[in-house]
């Protein structure tokens, strides 16, 4: 499906939206329901990648596909191999077979793991035989994408001595890993962490308890855009959102101040508000603990007119496509100039926006959902728009309550 996009009749948005819960919470505590039976969990994501999360805890053996979901892909990989009798093959779409999974295989076998490749080494797909993992002491790269070490950590309760992680280096991601230890926590499961190690105990059962999954706050970055966006005045709600969130990206808060766009939480939720203009300055960002919020603050940058240098971006490359080098190409098309390294993208100041591209998503769902703020600034069409399902498939239905006209082309 191609969408085209085109501005609401006013700029001066007024809008109330409900996000179901993160895709990252939830598929971390689909995880340990599997582990705890007595855990309940509300406000669950209705995100493709939730759906096949939970359609892989339910096989024992055969063929598991996790499609395009790279958080299913790690966090079942530790799942099956501690698991005692599972057999399985975990394999995904051409772009998951790209994409590598040998460090979380290495470490997983240095616990005595038993894990071997189908196809290409070190990238799925993966034959797993699950065992008692009695070993509970390994290492891994400190500047790994979180989700292999979330991995481990979420299994570690059902390891016959739980597991003492080693990371080696400067950590990234550590508001992902905190997100991991906090909902272990929540469930009785003691963890400490400390310096570069990790320490996560044995735990066989947990007492029942409901476990509400907070909002996702990457769904909510794209209402800030739109906030940053608009006219001065517009006001857009969103619930369910706390303030001492678990979500490394709610950082926003204090992010899109630069644009002009305050925050104030009130009743289970977040009110956005437009209340001046941006400021001028380059903004200049490390965001190696919060990577999935670069498209969209560099889409927000260039519909605005100002430059931004945001670093700290090495996981992106690996991502459901190369999302440094496909930011490049889709900005470039409609007017910026952008300089990208291996873990950077640099955008200059610019004046004109050229209307009516075809901004292509490469099976991402980022993509298509970090340019549609650009409408409220020119027309432009979204190729292969349903691919925002992956996390967030009431996406369009909510643009359209924001007043973004779409129509299919």
């Amino acid at each position: 499906m191609k969408l085209h996009l085109s501005a609401p009749q006013s700029n001066l948005i007024e809008s109330k939206i409900q996000i179901t819960g993160s895709k990252s919470e939830t598929n971390r505590l689909l995880l340990l329901q599997a582990l705890f039976k007595n855990l309940k969990i509300e406000n669950l994501s209705n995100s493709d990648d939730a759906q096949v999360m939970r359609n892989g805890l339910g096989i024992s053996n055969g063929t598991v596909d996790v499609h395009h979901a790279g958080t299913a892909m790690r966090f079942l990989t530790s799942f099956f191999a501690s698991q005692k009798g599972k057999e399985v093959v975990l394999t995904g779409s051409d772009r998951m077979k790209e994409r590598p999974i040998s460090v979380l295989v290495n470490a997983l076998k240095d616990l005595g793991a038993e894990i071997s490749y189908v196809e290409n080494e070190g990238f799925p797909p993966i034959k797993i035989s699950g065992k008692k993992l009695s070993k509970n002491k390994v290492s891994l790269p400190a500047n790994i994408s979180s989700q292999y070490i979330s991995s481990l950590l979420l299994t570690a309760p059902s390891l016959e001595n739980g597991l003492v992680l080693n990371l080696v280096g400067k950590i990234t991601s550590v508001p992902y890993i905190k997100m991991t230890l906090g909902l272990l926590d929540e469930v009785g499961v003691k963890t400490k962490f400390e310096g570069n190690q990790i320490k996560v105990d044995a735990k066989k059962s947990a007492k029942e308890k409901i476990l509400i999954v907070e909002s996702d706050w990457s769904a909510a970055s794209y209402f800030y855009s739109i906030a940053a966006l608009s006219d001065l005045g517009s006001e857009i709600e969103l619930s369910s959102y706390k303030k001492n969130s678990l979500q490394g990206d709610s950082v926003l808060t204090e992010i899109y101040r630069h644009y002009g766009v305050e925050t104030t939480f009130g009743n289970n939720g977040i009110t956005l508000k437009k209340v001046a203009n941006p400021n001028l300055e380059i903004l200049n960002l490390e965001l190696s603990n919060a990577p999935d919020i670069a498209q969209t603050i560099a889409v927000t940058s260039f519909g605005l007119g100002l430059g931004c240098h945001l670093k700290g971006l090495h996981t992106l490359p690996i991502k459901e496509t190369d999302r440094l080098a496909a930011m490049k190409t889709e900005l470039e098309k409609v007017g910026a100039s952008v300089t990208i390294t291996n873990e950077s993208l640099s955008l200059e100041p610019s004046v004109d926006i050229l209307e009516n591209k075809v901004i292509e998503t490469y099976n991402d769902h980022r993509m298509a959902m970090a340019f549609a703020p650009l409408a409220l600034k020119t027309g432009l069409y979204i190729k292969d728009a349903g691919v925002v399902s992956k996390s967030y498939p009431d996406f369009w239905k909510d643009m359209r309550l924001i007043g973004l006209k779409g129509k299919e082309a």
